[in-house]
């Protein structure tokens, strides 16, 4: 297997302006170990170039370096100047979760008048609301009476979750993540969304004090199985859990990591990429 840096540094040196690497194949890399960025077993590897960039030089000292005398499957395009920070604004439109509440990026708006309205666009922070855990959350947000309500959510990633939660009601939102641009992408967002003068944004659990009426968590199983008892521990005796980003096979282990302290109602699923995602919630009860 080629080693990526190395890859990474001969792209730099030839003038790559941008690289990225994506699964070549069908081998999902769904829960990395903390602190590891692995690849996928078949990874593509994109760089864009200026027109005048020496490719053939480029293609040689990929082989040259590792030893190889020919490259895999590869080819070279053309690609049209034009704005490509705001292409994305080619194929979003207003999305509805529930039933008032919507997320519109860009100058969209949505159709409902009396809409519930998330300001956000995509970025490099996790969650637009496209993927079906984010949307399981949105929904199951949607449908709770939030007015006055204090809520964490764990795990923030860009903040769509905190920022709904306040538009929907909650009197003040706690949003953790470890990752600096996560925290980051949720204080811009929540301040485009009006909204930053009732949110605190955290990345460290060791700041969360007191309980919480509502406590959503939307990363990974792993990660929520071992978290189990400190994110049991933030939801107040009789108040609301909501659990998402696992897969239908793991929701058996997450329930039994939280079975102490949450009693659940019955699993909610959805469908998306050939794969079968679940959302748990439920009520702390006392232990």
């Amino acid at each position: 297997m080629l080693n990526p840096d190395i890859v990474e540094d001969i792209f730099v040196r030839h003038g790559a302006t941008s690289i990225s690497f994506s699964g070549a194949g069908r081998e999902p890399v769904l829960e990395p170990a903390a602190g590891e960025t692995p690849l996928w077993p078949k990874t593509r590897v994109a760089g864009l170039f200026a027109p005048d960039a020496d490719l053939e030089g480029l293609l040689e000292e990929i082989c040259r370096t590792f030893g190889i005398d020919d490259l895999p499957s590869h080819r070279i395009d053309d690609v049209e100047d034009r704005a490509w920070e705001l292409e994305w604004a080619r194929d979003v439109a207003p999305m509805r979760f529930g039933r008032r509440l919507w997320v519109c990026p860009g100058d969209t708006t949505a159709p409902d008048a009396a809409a519930v309205t998330v300001r956000l666009d995509p970025g490099m922070a996790f969650g637009s609301g496209t993927h079906a855990t984010t949307a399981m959350c949105l929904e199951w947000l949607d449908g709770l009476p939030l007015e006055g309500k204090t809520l964490l959510d764990y795990g923030c990633g860009s903040g769509l979750l905190a920022i709904a939660a306040l538009k929907l009601g909650c009197s003040s939102v706690c949003a953790l993540d470890i990752d600096p641009q996560a925290v980051t992408a949720t204080a811009a967002n929540a301040a485009r969304n009006g909204v930053a003068s009732r949110l605190r944004v955290t990345r460290e659990p060791g700041e969360l004090s007191g309980d919480f009426d509502v406590v959503v968590a939307n990363i990974l199983a792993g990660p929520l199985v071992q978290l189990a008892r400190p994110i049991a521990m933030c939801v107040g005796i009789g108040c609301l859990l909501a659990l998402s980003g696992i897969l239908s096979d793991q929701v058996g282990d997450v329930l039994a990591a939280y079975r102490p302290w949450i009693e659940f109602d019955e699993p909610q699923f959805s469908d998306q990429g050939g794969q079968t995602w679940a959302r748990l919630s439920g009520r702390r009860v006392e232990s």
